[in-house]
C-alpha cells in the first residue's frame, strides 16, 4: 500500500515537473517572439567619449557583433572624442567593421560642445548618417590613416580641407559633404541643418518610430537604449586619458619613495604599488616616447640622492630639470592640459624640497627610533670630508660631519663618535682628535 502511494507520488511530481517546464517553455519562446519583434525597431545608442583607444575600441566591436545577432534597426555612436590611439590595423579593422555592419550605422558629434577630430573625426566619415549638435565641431583629421582604395575619401571633395580645420553644423551643409558609402546625401543635410539634438537625429533614422504622447519615454527616445563602458572598462579608460596615466606613474614613485625613506607601516608603498602599475598601463596603452618615461624616472631617481642626506641640493635641482623635460617630450603626438602641467611641477618642487625632507626629519628625530648601537660603528667615507660629506655605515649612506682638525678622504675609515639630527658626526678609524672611549 505504502509503495503504490509512493509511486503516485511519484508520477504526479513528474508531471508537475513536466507542466512547468512546458510552462516555461513555452514562456520563452513567447518571450523571444516578442523580444525579436521588440528588437526589430530599437536604436542602440553607444557612448565614445575621451580617447579612442583598446577599451573603446574592444567595446564597439562587441556591440556591433551583439546588435547584428539581436537583429536591432541601426546603431548611434554618441561621439565626443579628440584624437585616435588605435594602431593602424586596429583602426582599419574598426572602419570595416563599422562599413560593413549588416545595420545601419549613424554618427552624432554630441551633445553641444563635442568633438570628433583627429583620427576619430576621420571614422564619423564611414558612418551611413551624420549629425553634429548645436556647437559641436568635426575636422582636424591629419593624414589619412584608411586606404583610399578601401574607402572613399571620408568627407568627400572636403576631406583635404578637413585635414587641418575643425567645422561645424552650418559649414557642413555650405560644403555639401556626402558621407561613408550609403550616398544618404540628403538625410546628411537634413541631419546638419536642424543642428539636432539627439533625440531629433534619431528620429530621422529610416524606420524608427518616434515617441508619441502614449509611448514616449523619460529620455524621450522610444525604442532607443544606451549603452555604456562597464566598470572595469571605464576604470583602464580612465587610465589610459594622457592626465591620469601622467600623475599615476609620476605619483605612483613619490609614494614609493616615501616608504622607503620614511619606514612608514606600507599604507604608502601599497598605494604607490597600484597608482605605478595603474600608470604605467595607461603609458603602454597611449603614444609615448621611452626618453620621456626614463627621464622622469631618472627625476625621481635624483631626488631620492638628496632626500637621503636630508639636504636638498645639486641633485634636486638636476632632477627638476629631468621631471620638466620628461613631462614635455612624454607623449608622441598629444598633449597634457596646462593645469595638469602646473600641477604636476609644483607637487615635484614641493616634495623635493620641502616635503620628504621635512617628512625624514620628523620620523628620524624621534625619540622612539634609537640610534645610539651605531656610537663606536667603523664605516668608510665615500666622500671626501673637510669637514662635511657622506659616508657608509653598514651599507647605508649618512649625511656625515669630521673636526676641521682630522679631515678625510674618500675611501678612509672612519668610526663615528656622535649622532646630531639626521648628520654623523666622524672621526678616523685612527689618530683622531679625541678618542671616543676617552671618559677622562
Amino acid at each position: 500500500m505504502l509503495q503504490r502511494i509512493q509511486r503516485r507520488s511519484l508520477r504526479a511530481s513528474v508531471a508537475l515537473v513536466a507542466l512547468a517546464i512546458g510552462f516555461v517553455l513555452l514562456s520563452s519562446s513567447a518571450d523571444a517572439q516578442g523580444s525579436e519583434e521588440e528588437m526589430s525597431g530599437q536604436v542602440r545608442i553607444l557612448e565614445v567619449s575621451g580617447l579612442l583607444d583598446d577599451v573603446v575600441f574592444d567595446f564597439l566591436i562587441k556591440e556591433i557583433d551583439q546588435a547584428e545577432a539581436d537583429g536591432i534597426l541601426a546603431i548611434v555612436l554618441q561621439i565626443d572624442s579628440k584624437a585616435s590611439v588605435l594602431g593602424p590595423a586596429q583602426f582599419i579593422e574598426l572602419a570595416t567593421r563599422l562599413q560593413d555592419s549588416e545595420i545601419f550605422v549613424a554618427a552624432w558629434v554630441g551633445p553641444a560642445g563635442a568633438v570628433a577630430l583627429g583620427g576619430t573625426g576621420e571614422l564619423v566619415g564611414v558612418a551611413d548618417m551624420v549629425g553634429l549638435a548645436q556647437g559641436s565641431r568635426v575636422g582636424e583629421t591629419g593624414s589619412p590613416r584608411l586606404p583610399i582604395g578601401a574607402f572613399d575619401p571620408a568627407f568627400g571633395t572636403a576631406t583635404e580641407r578637413l585635414q587641418t580645420v575643425a567645422i561645424g553644423a552650418a559649414e557642413s551643409v555650405e560644403l555639401e559633404i556626402s558621407v561613408g558609402q550609403s550616398g544618404s546625401e540628403d538625410v546628411l543635410r537634413e541631419s546638419l541643418e536642424t543642428n539636432s539634438v539627439l533625440r531629433q537625429f534619431v528620429g530621422l533614422i529610416d524606420g524608427f518610430e518616434a515617441p508619441t504622447a502614449t509611448t514616449e519615454t523619460a529620455a524621450g527616445l522610444g525604442q532607443a537604449q544606451f549603452r555604456q563602458l562597464t566598470l572595469s572598462g571605464q576604470l583602464f579608460h580612465t587610465v589610459a586619458s594622457p592626465e591620469v596615466a601622467y600623475l599615476f606613474f609620476f605619483g605612483g614613485m613619490m609614494l614609493l619613495v616615501f616608504e622607503l625613506f620614511t619606514a612608514g607601516v606600507g599604507v604608502a608603498g601599497v598605494i604607490g604599488v597600484g597608482l605605478f602599475t595603474l600608470g604605467s598601463y595607461g603609458l603602454s596603452a597611449l603614444p609615448t616616447r621611452a626618453i620621456g618615461v626614463a627621464l622622469l624616472v631618472a627625476a625621481i631617481a635624483a631626488f631620492a640622492i638628496d632626500i637621503q642626506t636630508n639636504i636638498p641640493r645639486l641633485y634636486s635641482a638636476v632632477g627638476m630639470v629631468l621631471f620638466v623635460v620628461g613631462t614635455f617630450v612624454l607623449y608622441d603626438g598629444l598633449t597634457i592640459s596646462w593645469v595638469t602641467i602646473i600641477f604636476g611641477f609644483v607637487a615635484a618642487a614641493l616634495y623635493a624640497y620641502t616635503g620628504m625632507p621635512s617628512m625624514v626629519r620628523t620620523r628620524f628625530s624621534s625619540p622612539t627610533i634609537g640610534r645610539s648601537w651605531m656610537i663606536g660603528e667603523l664605516g668608510q667615507a665615500i666622500t671626501e670630508l673637510k669637514p662635511d660629506g657622506t659616508v657608509r655605515i653598514q651599507d647605508a649612506p649618512w649625511r656625515a660631519i669630521t673636526n676641521r682638525a682630522t679631515p678625510l678622504e674618500a675611501g678612509d675609515t672612519i668610526r663615528v663618535i656622535g649622532i646630531d639630527r639626521m648628520v654623523l658626526e666622524v672621526e678616523p678609524e685612527e689618530g683622531g682628535a679625541k678618542d671616543y672611549r676617552d671618559r677622562s
